[in-house]
Order: structure tokens, then sequence, then C-alpha cells
């Protein structure tokens, strides 16, 4: 299925919220989960909490009632639930998820926002063409009911105009489809995302906003007291980049071997060399979490400013490529002009 079985992020936040705040005043948890779940757009939601409800009634712990629902919640909430019933910080640990999730949904809902008007003129360009395809097919006819291909892109007409729109449509579904399968599994991921991130620009921005997921994460979850092993794999999962993600057992693997968190970073390609040098630092005095708290809103801030200037670049793109199918346009019509005139001017020497 195309759309994702996880409770989406949008519906986390408030449900987090309103967590954090009822258990932090001392509501009966089984009375808070209904409550923060009862004005939820999400309808897994909503169903995934009533069995939850059901499980904590037959004596199970709130982390094990969770996480029978394991295909509807995100591992990272999952695993830092487990962190604050073992640590006594389960209203602490629904107040950082839903900063967390609330951050994801800001981020989210901005990069919709700058990247609308590129889409917006992307989808115009694309019906200007159609219809000029269709008007100047039909223009184009000639006395003999020939119709000329005065863009000369081999399509005229309504035919040429139906073509044109059913492979603008499937290259994007299709595209589209592709991303999302692709995006919705871990192998998927592997695959992606690496080829994404050699892209200029586009990998700045993805790689920075994955080192601002992990360096929060990774301080959550040590602050929390987490064991080191599942703190590194929730950390480098919740970058939910398949890069990251595909360095899991290289990392633990040098941190079981003896050598530093810093090296195990390093090893890995992905963290430039200013923030291995802050985390090296922050390794020999003792403040890693603190450390990583900070670098985190550092490289959000990073990401946030790469992700405008490429939504700015991609608008700049769309629009040169609108100018240079204009300009097309003007040379074909002056193209024709200049034919049509040395055939009048054939006729008139005969």
């Amino acid at each position: 299925m195309l759309r994702n079985p996880q409770i989406s992020a949008k519906a986390l936040f408030p449900f987090c919220r309103s967590m954090s705040r009822m258990l932090g005043a001392g509501v009966d948890v089984r009375k808070a989960l209904k409550t923060s779940s009862a004005n939820t757009r999400d309808p897994r939601l909503t169903e995934s909490v009533a069995e939850v409800l059901q499980l904590i009634a037959k004596g199970d712990d709130l982390t094990d009632s969770f996480r029978a629902q394991e295909r509807r919640y995100p591992p990272l909430f999952l695993d830092l639930l487990r962190v604050g019933e073992q640590t006594g910080s389960v209203p602490e640990i629904f107040e950082s998820l839903a900063d967390y999730y609330e951050a994801h949904v800001n981020r989210m809902r901005e990069f919709r926002s700058q990247i609308a008007w590129p889409v917006i003129q992307l989808t115009a360009a694309v019906l200007i063409i159609g219809f000029l395809i269709y008007i100047l097919g039909i223009l184009g006819e000639s006395q003999a009911g020939e119709t000329q291909d005065i863009l000369g892109l081999g399509l005229v007409g309504a035919r040429g105009a139906t073509i044109w729109f059913t492979t603008a449509f499937c290259l994007t579904f299709f595209g589209w489809v592709g991303y999302l399968l692709a995006t919705r599994n871990l192998a998927g991921q592997m695959a992606l995302h690496p080829f994404l991130m050699k892209i200029p620009g586009v990998g700045y921005c993805m790689k920075a906003f994955a080192i601002a997921r992990f360096s929060w994460c990774f301080a959550l979850t040590q602050k929390a007291g987490m064991p080191l092993r599942p703190s590194i794999e929730s950390s480098l999962k919740a970058t939910s980049n398949g890069a990251f993600v595909a360095a899991i057992p290289h990392v633990w693997r040098d941190l079981a071997e003896g050598e530093t968190l810093t090296t195990a970073l390093k090893a890995t390609t992905l963290f430039p060399t200013e923030y291995l040098h802050m985390v090296d630092t922050a390794e020999q005095t003792g403040t890693v979490p603190e450390m990583l708290d900070r670098l985190s809103r550092t490289f959000d801030e990073d990401a946030h400013r790469a992700m405008t200037w490429l939504t700015g670049l991609i608008a700049k793109l769309i629009w040169g490529l609108v100018a240079c199918f204009i300009g097309f346009i003007v040379i074909s019509f002056f193209m024709r002009y200049v034919e049509m005139l040395n055939s009048f001017m054939c006729i008139s020497t005969h």
C-alpha cells in the first residue's frame, strides 16, 4: 500500500504533548491515553490506542502495549518510551517526543510552502506547452489538410497534446510512486539516499537534516540513560536517511573494538570535519550529550538555510526551462516565417 502504516507525526506531536502534561500532573495512564487520543484526526492512532488500553487492562506495561502496535509507531517512539519507563521519566520522554515531532511537522510545512511556487510554475509550463501544441497544430494545417509540426517536437494538434499530457502525467505519477515505494522500506532507502546525497545542494541539505536528528536523538537517549548500543542504533535510525542507517553495524563494530565515538563516526565519512572536532572535544571533557544537543540546533538551522537555497534554485531552473521553451517557440516561428518568405520569393521568380 502507498499509505504509510505508521501514524503521522502531525498526529503524534499533540498526542505526546497531551500525554506529557497529564502524566506530569499525575493523571492515570489509562485516562491520559483515552483523552489524548480522543481528538486526533488520524484513525490509526485512535485504533491503536484502543488496543493499547485493552492490553494495559490485561496487565501489560505501557511499553509492551505500544510495542504490540509497532507497525503503527516509529522505532524512536518505542525505544524512548521503554527508557522512560525504566528511568521513571515517561512524562519527560513524551515532552521530548512532542518537541521532536512538532519540529518535524514544521519542517515539512515549511518545505511544502517553499516548493509550492516552483511546482505551480512547472505545472503551468506543462499546461501551456500542451495548449500550444494543440492550438499551433490546428493553425499549422496546410491547405491539403496535413498538419505541420510548427514546434519541431513531433507533437501536433489534439493527438500531440494528448500524448504530451499523458507522458507528463505518467512520468510524474510513476516517479512519485517509485519514490514512495523506495522510501517505505529500508533496502530502498539504503539504495536511494546515498545516490541523492551525491547531488550538489540536495546532498548537503539531506546530510544537515540527518546530522541534526542524530545529534538530538543521541543527546536525548544518553541523558535518559539508554545503553550505548541501542542509543547509537536509535539515533542513526532517527535520521530517516538510508546512508546513516547503513552505517549502524560499522559504527557499533568500531565502538565495540574500543574506538572512540569520534573515530567511529569519522569512519562513516558522513560527518563533516568540524562536527568531528567538536565531538572529540566533548568526549575529552565528558560533555558529549550537551555538545550534541547544541550541534543539533546548529545543523537544523543550516539545513533550513540549505533548503531555502535549494528551493530557490529549483524555481530558477524551472523559469530557465520555461524561458528556453519560449525562445524555442520564437525561433521556430521565425524559421517558419523565413521558410514562407523563401517560398513566396521562389514562386514570384517563376
